[in-house]
């Protein structure tokens, strides 16, 4: 099973996964979503490239999970389905992201659960606003008759979650589902929910495994990382690339798994970093502050940017500190009742490419179109 241990395993080795960007659009609206998505939010419009975009993740031999996301990704049926049969196809494992809106699926929505391996359902006390539990139990009782692993994430209690999983699956569902509980990321429409946060020094700031699994957005936009806000337009435009076509988008992939300082702040953190750009006395409330201001300050001063070179040819790419940056949306230890399994990877696992250029091969066969597009009904 696909445990969220193990995604979150697999996200914290480079280029083991990807995140694919589905749509600006969901009709939840809840307060705290971090992308800000709206029901009628951006969504596709340019079936070729998306069809070119799919083909690139379905290419990249080291990508073994592609997760899926939004926006709300089951109000985007042709692309959902296109994208879970291209992906699986290919041998990649289908993580889904979704409010669970949909209810009892139509029969399309069934045969996206049936090929993924995952599905994370988000719901907290900002969804039980927006969506009643009468609304969620048939989609949570779908998730187990696909046969998925489902992940139930909430914010800040399992309370909440737990009740809701007796009541879909009985008592025992712990054998079909897991509880991860995560802090709240106020970015988005939540930055209006922010509350004064903890700040560290700058050099104090390790490793961010974040920057080991790229986004790709539907309209072709990548960036090195989970931030949604670099996904949406915001942050250092040198952690995002627009390609116009599938040799682009393999491109900037390759660019990013390849860029030195991304592989650094990876490894080390951006916090050896500060001293080169004159930020060793600044302090930050969480790594993406001081990385984008890195990011910045790199690209400006070429002394710095020298420097920075010379640091990161000095550190063998084997070197790896154990990473103290949380991943997206992982500001909270799983409770130790819903602890999920260990997430070592097997010994017959394929390994990832070191420090070699993106390989990227054809799928593995041609998936078409679904051919009815529309919303989830």
């Amino acid at each position: 099973m696909l445990t969220y241990a193990r995604i979150e395993a697999a996200r914290r080795r480079r280029w083991a996964s990807a995140l694919l960007y589905l749509t600006d659009r969901c009709p939840v609206g809840c307060a705290h979503c971090s992308v800000n998505a709206r029901p009628d939010g951006a969504r596709i419009t340019d079936w070729p490239l998306f069809e070119q975009v799919v083909s690139v993740l379905c290419g990249v031999e080291s990508f073994e999970i592609v997760g899926i996301s939004g926006g709300e990704p089951f109000t985007e049926r042709r692309g959902l389905v296109f994208a879970t049969d291209a992906l699986v196809a290919a041998g990649k494992s289908v993580v889904l992201y979704t409010s669970g809106f949909w209810g009892e699926p139509a029969p399309w929505a069934r045969r996206v659960l049936d090929r993924s391996s995952c599905v994370v359902l988000g719901t907290d006390t900002f969804h039980a606003a927006r969506l009643t539990d009468d609304r969620v139990v048939p989609a949570i009782r779908a998730v187990r008759e696909a046969g998925c692993w489902l992940v139930l994430q909430a914010i800040g209690t399992d309370r909440d979650a737990a009740a809701l999983l007796t009541r879909a699956l009985g008592a025992a569902w712990r054998d079909h589902a897991e509880i991860h509980v995560t802090g709240l990321l106020t970015v988005g429409r939540a930055r209006s929910l922010r509350t004064s946060a903890p700040v560290r020094d700058a050099p104090g700031f390790g490793p961010c495994t974040v920057s080991d699994a790229p986004v790709v957005r539907y309209d072709g936009r990548v960036s090195a990382c989970c931030n949604e806000t670099v996904i949406t337009g915001g942050g250092p435009p040198a952690l995002r690339r627009q390609a116009r076509d599938a040799a682009e988008l393999a491109q900037s992939l390759d660019s990013f798994e390849a860029d030195p300082m991304l592989r650094f702040i990876s490894s080390h953190g951006p916090g050896p970093l500060a001293p080169l750009v004159g930020l060793q006395d600044r302090r930050f409330e969480h790594i993406c502050q001081l990385c984008w201001r890195v990011t910045r300050r790199l690209g400006t001063d070429p002394g710095a940017s020298v420097a920075a070179l010379a640091l990161f040819t000095e550190h063998a790419p084997d070197t790896q500190p154990t990473p103290d940056a949380p991943s997206r949306q992982d500001a909270e230890p799983t409770p130790d009742a819903q602890r999920t399994p260990d997430a070592q990877r097997t010994s017959d696992a394929p390994s990832r490419q070191d420090a070699q250029s993106t390989r990227h091969v054809p799928p593995t066969r041609d998936v078409p179109f679904a051919q009815n597009e529309g919303d989830v009904s």
